[in-house]
């Protein structure tokens, strides 16, 4: 678990042509998924993220609405932003579209890489039965 200040410099931006807020809302979904940031954790502030990062704050608020809207993290006013404890159940719709979000930006990633998709979604099954054996 980590602090908001340091939290905020795990974050970068890469002149990929991602937009910003995409490339803060994936990477804050990585930083949670791999436990750095935990459930219930406080999250940095949009602020700290925003000066950290150098980008607007309005950016940074885009990001954490559409994490907050996707039942990720729970913003509390006045008290702050946490990871969500547990999460919300998703519509079939709504895991359909975000799992060929994921999809699609894997296939992008492969391809601007030089790695056949097919090979990467070889190496995600592989990836994921391990993770299984391991709990």
């Amino acid at each position: 678990m980590v602090d908001g200040e340091r939290a905020a410099r795990l974050l970068r931006i890469e002149q990929s042509g991602v937009p910003i807020y995409v490339q803060i809302r994936d990477q804050i979904m990585h930083l949670i998924g791999t436990g750095a940031f935990e459930p219930g954790q406080q999250m940095p502030t949009m602020r700290q993220v925003a000066v950290v990062l150098r980008v607007d704050l309005n950016t940074v608020r885009h990001a954490y609405d559409e994490l907050a809207r996707a039942g990720v993290i729970n913003v509390v006013r006045a008290r702050g932003t946490y990871v969500a404890e547990k999460p919300r159940a998703a519509t079939l719709s709504l895991t359909t579209k975000a799992v060929d979000d994921v999809a699609r930006r894997s296939i992008e990633l492969a391809t601007v890489a030089g790695v056949e998709p097919r090979v990467v979604a070889r190496r995600i099954i592989q990836m994921v039965k391990s993770r299984g054996a391991r709990r």
